[in-house]
């Protein structure tokens, strides 16, 4: 029977760093944009340890701001914000950026189907709270078209 090897989460973003770091010429350029503090430096701390560039916004006008002084690869941003809504965010950067790659986050994921009843190819959606190899794969998926786990969770 095979058992499980348990794996820290360190060395799991370790792994995928490690990875990381040959895959793409230029590091990934990320901005994180959720109102939750919690959720935003996690996220942050996250993708950073990845392997990624990472600029954080706690909301819409912030993350214009920052998004009108430097180009990114990738948004990551909460669904639902007191401001302005994600989905909002991600065409008004489109605007100058159009080929950046959307990963919502949301605990709502029926409500971002209500309002957005359909997902580009460049956009994703993952629940929250999730995890550090979900986020991970999520924005590996986004970025390069392929996820990879770490080498100790291949069969």
């Amino acid at each position: 029977m095979f058992e499980a090897q348990p794996t820290s989460v360190l060395a799991i973003v370790r792994g995928y760093a490690m990875r990381m770091k040959s895959a793409p010429p230029r590091p990934q350029k990320v901005l994180v944009v959720d109102d939750e503090d919690l959720v935003r430096k996690f996220v942050e701390r996250v993708l950073r340890e990845g392997g990624y560039q990472t600029t954080t916004a706690s909301d819409g006008p912030e993350a214009l701001e920052a998004a009108a002084a430097e180009t990114f690869d990738v948004l990551v941003t909460d669904v639902m914000m007191p401001q302005m809504t994600g989905d909002e965010l991600a065409r008004r950067v489109r605007v100058t950026t159009p080929a950046i790659k959307v990963l919502y986050l949301t605990g709502f994921s029926d409500r971002l189907f209500k309002e957005k009843v359909t997902l580009w190819a460049d956009e994703a959606f993952l629940d929250k709270p999730c995890s550090v190899k979900g986020l991970l794969q999520a924005v590996s998926l986004l970025v390069f078209g392929r996820f990879e786990l770490p080498q100790e969770h291949r069969s």
